[in-house]
């Protein structure tokens, strides 16, 4: 079975659905709450695990009601568990989302002890942790100073280590940039990508250009995801486009977190780039059709049943 661990955060989502989203100094009425299990380490722990991996989360709660259930939840629902870090006098984190109509959504993150996983906890670690027979995975909702301290021990291990590197902080683009150098791969979406090349936000996309210049900061490969526009796969010599299946998008909340989760149970299990690209599209478009971050997350058999279904819609364009 392939291992993936992840270093990440564990958030409690808070979601209100709205007819649209509110402007700034504007009040929306919404309809539905819900406080659902989320962050972005979570999210994609959950999604490698259900994609068929057996996977570690590494991660810190506060010692509260939000963490001590966060911990409890994934303990029963097969994450390995014991590295996630209780830590006293602090909040465990928060997102608070706005879902419109449309499935848009937006979003504010309240780190709490998700900004207390440090270097040394990484240090701590165990070998047998972080070693060579598996994928590290690690986002940026964490301190950028422990996800670059895991990935140089994950690559020292002779681990593949895969960042999705977001969020990025616009006052530390630079740093956020240097982590490319000990990617293996790199998942950003098309604004963290923009961000990550220095280009301003809306500012128009070179797919090749950008492609390029990521994979000139060190990584083997990148995929640029592009939402309903699909992705862009990048390796050295090669730059590919891959088509989006077309669905009924109720919620885009947690689809990159499907997708970078699936993506890294593939490179696991020795799939090609494009190839675990094709099929992390397909866990994606899966978890758009669902409303949650979590609750969303396709099991293996529904991915799979997907990809024989809508494989050929999945052209291989290269990029010129």
């Amino acid at each position: 079975m392939p291992r993936v661990v992840v270093i990440g955060s564990i958030n409690t989502d808070m979601t209100v659905r709205v007819p649209r989203l509110p402007a700034p100094g504007r009040t929306v009425l919404g309809g539905e709450f819900a406080s659902t299990p989320g962050g972005k380490g979570a999210n994609q722990a959950m999604a490698a695990l259900r994609a068929g991996a057996t996977v570690r989360l590494i991660a810190a709660v506060g010692d509260d009601a939000l963490g001590r259930a966060s911990i409890a939840r994934y303990r029963d629902q097969g994450l390995e568990v014991e590295h996630i870090r209780v830590v006293p006098a602090v909040a465990s984190g928060v997102a608070l989302i706005y879902v419109a109509d449309d499935g848009e959504n937006m979003i504010a993150v309240a780190p709490g002890a998700n900004a207390s996983l440090s270097p040394q906890d990484i240090a701590d670690l165990p070998d047998r942790v972080l070693s060579s027979d598996g994928v590290l995975l690690v986002s940026l909702e964490i301190p950028l100073e422990t996800a670059r301290a895991a990935m140089i021990r994950g690559r020292n291990a002779g681990m593949t280590v895969i960042l999705n590197p977001a969020p990025v902080a616009a006052a530390r683009v630079a740093e956020t940039s240097a982590l490319l150098e000990l990617a293996d791969f790199a998942t950003p979406n098309r604004d963290e990508a923009r961000a990550l090349v220095g280009l301003a936000e809306g500012a128009l996309l070179d797919p090749r250009e950008v492609a390029d210049r990521l994979l000139a900061q060190g990584p083997r490969g990148v995929v640029v995801t592009l939402g309903s526009q699909g992705c862009l796969v990048a390796e050295p010599g090669a730059c590919r486009r891959l088509k989006a299946v077309k669905v009924p998008v109720v919620d885009t909340v947690g689809a990159g977190d499907a997708y970078t989760g699936a993506l890294s149970v593939a490179i696991a299990e020795g799939k090609s780039l494009v190839d675990a690209a094709i099929w992390a599209s397909q866990a994606a478009s899966l978890a758009v059709t669902r409303p949650g971050a979590q609750a969303a997350l396709p099991i293996r058999s529904e991915i799979d049943r997907l990809a024989e279904q809508c494989d050929e819609l999945l052209v291989h364009n290269d990029v010129k």
